[in-house]
């Protein structure tokens, strides 16, 4: 697998897309803190690192509406790909769905969030958007 991040969008999205409630990811540490901001923004319920013997494992609850049944994540799309870079400047933060969604960037301070890499007055590479 040449892009593991891109791997880690794919699994979610086409779990949402078969109406899965539970999905299992190869763990690293950059889909850690990817699935750590999904959690705390609201996008995912839960996730739990299972350790494993070939490899550790990423166990990610998902969300649905209650009553529709309908996916908390419309739309989950890889920004920076390894033959083409994405970086941003504090000035130029993109935003997504005019504020309503996450961009989520991996900056000198880890992987934070759009809003969070404004607060912290630094720049870096756009990883993915998210809404």
């Amino acid at each position: 697998m040449t892009d593991p991040i891109a791997d880690y969008l794919t699994r979610i999205r086409n779990a949402y897309m078969a109406g899965k409630k539970i999905v299992e990811i190869p763990s690293s540490k950059m889909k850690m803190s990817m699935t750590k901001i999904l959690c705390d923004k609201g996008y995912i319920l839960s996730y739990k690192l299972v350790e494993g013997q070939p490899c550790n494992t990423i166990k990610i609850a998902l969300k649905y509406h209650p009553q529709t049944k309908v996916a908390a994540i419309k739309s989950i799309t890889r920004v920076s790909k390894p033959g083409l870079r994405k970086y941003t400047s504090v000035e130029d933060m993109p935003r997504v769905l005019n504020g309503l969604g996450i961009a989520i960037l991996s900056t000198s301070k880890g992987v934070i969030t759009d809003k969070e890499a404004k607060e912290l007055n630094v720049g870096g590479e756009v990883l993915c958007y998210v809404y």
